[in-house]
């Protein structure tokens, strides 16, 4: 009996799978943040495309080394569907934001977040890239620094992955 269960555990629990099953993966929190030109973006309104979230704070030494790898991917793939944008998770405001994001000449567009909305991306840190693939599914969740390779290795299996 012992062993039927070990078999029936291995057989179920470390199989390939159905290779013909698409991934189902939880949906991106929704959002609508402030930019700094005083508008606002939704996720929303980039449904059909893979979409880059950098969440970054201003006081995050290590965020600053992401911005140049972040401009050089916007401009690189921006073209072919894939959106960057950075949120700041700043509490001091738009202002410090923007003076920031004038200084380390950033591309891409920010917004204004929060900690708590880095949180249920599950950013456990900063910097965290969220992958968010164009049906709108959490694809990844990327803590500390990304090389330029890493980033358009996961974006590349995104947007090969047949959509659901």
């Amino acid at each position: 009996m012992t062993r039927w269960i070990a078999a029936l555990l291995l057989a179920t629990a470390c199989g390939a799978g159905n290779g013909d099953a698409p991934l189902v993966l939880e949906p991106a929190p929704p959002f609508t943040l402030a930019t700094l030109d005083g508008g606002e973006v939704s996720l929303a309104d980039y449904a059909g495309r893979t979409v880059v979230i950098d969440f970054w704070a201003t006081w995050c030494v290590p965020c600053i080394y992401q911005i140049p790898v972040l401009n050089d991917f916007h401009r690189a793939q921006g073209e072919d569907g894939v959106v960057v944008l950075g949120v700041s998770v700043d509490a001091d405001g738009e202002e410090v934001v923007a003076e920031f994001a004038q200084e380390h000449e950033i591309a891409y567009p920010i917004l204004l977040g929060d900690e708590g909305l880095a949180r249920r991306y599950g950013a456990p840190g900063f910097p965290a890239l969220a992958i968010v693939t164009p049906s709108g599914g959490l694809d990844s969740i990327h803590v500390g620094l990304v090389e330029p390779e890493a980033l358009e290795a996961a974006v590349a299996a995104v947007q090969e992955r047949p959509s659901p």
